[in-house]
């Protein structure tokens, strides 16, 4: 197998970011892409008004690039807030307020997965408590989601740099897979698995392809350390989805690391063209 036997979705909130956002659709098209990921964009609106989100998928829908995924608000993205919809008060009120902003979205794109980050736990408050309203939140999520015939997705991060963030293993974000889809009955929560953010954890990748992929929705990639594109550091990630392929997963593997001083354009030459374009 290789790298060019897997579907590739370009995350344009992390790379293309030297554009304006409603020219980096285009880009990634110009780039060979046809899928396309996004965090949510308007990190202080969770509901911007409808002519912004009526001009990105105007521009989307332009480029003739798939929506493939898109996270629910969660604060200042990359940044130290890692979330809302456990973050009592008024982050967890601004969750809620944008599900079913993101869920329309997302239908109107046909984009089929949706991703909740936990959020931080915070000073003072019990995490027993931030856990019961992340539970809440992810229900409601989760039966947004199913609503438009889309996956709710659940990630853990890494503890170096998001080190107030309590799903920092593949056992503790699986774990609230298995909580939201207990509770809702709906079983459409899934696992994002993002190979960084793992081996950043110092987990045994292996094994967690091994353990995980069946209950995994989605995949990320970048190398370590870095964040740069595979080939920029160590990690085989070549082998890691020839190992997930193997294990049955055959969903997008989503493109979500840092272009480093060049044009995004200039950081995919590790993927031949011709394996740009989703099959």
């Amino acid at each position: 197998m290789g790298f060019s036997d897997h579907r590739y979705t370009v995350n344009l909130s992390i790379l293309f970011t030297e554009l304006p956002l409603l020219d980096r659709p285009a880009a990634a098209a110009a780039a060979g892409f046809t899928a396309v990921e996004l965090w949510w964009p308007w990190v202080d609106s969770p509901v911007p008004e409808r002519s912004a989100l009526d001009l990105l998928r105007k521009a989307i829908e332009d480029a003739g690039v798939r929506l493939t995924g898109l996270n629910f608000y969660a604060g200042r993205l990359p940044g130290p807030d890692r979330g809302a919809l456990s973050v009592p008060g008024e982050e967890s009120a601004k969750f809620r307020a944008n599900v079913d902003v993101v869920a329309g979205f997302a239908e109107s794109l046909g984009c089929g997965a949706l991703n909740a980050l936990y959020g931080n736990r915070v000073d003072g408050v019990d995490p027993a408590e931030q856990d019961a309203l992340a539970l809440e939140n992810l229900v409601l999520a989760a039966r947004a989601a199913d609503r438009i015939g889309a996956t709710l997705l659940i990630e853990a991060l890494n503890k170096p740099e998001s080190p107030l963030y309590p799903l920092v293993s593949a056992p503790a974000a699986v774990e609230v897979v298995d909580r939201v889809n207990q509770a809702t009955g709906l079983g459409n929560a899934r696992f994002l698995m993002d190979l960084y953010h793992l081996s950043r954890n110092g987990e045994d990748l292996s094994q967690v392809i091994e353990r995980y992929a069946d209950r995994t929705g989605h995949v990320q990639i970048a190398d370590t350390p870095g964040r740069g594109a595979p080939g920029t550091g160590t990690l085989p990630l070549e082998d890691l989805l020839d190992r997930l392929r193997k294990a049955g997963y055959e969903g997008w593997v989503g493109l979500e690391y840092k272009p480093g001083d060049g044009p995004s354009a200039e950081n995919f030459g590790w993927l031949p063209v011709q394996a740009r374009a989703a099959r």
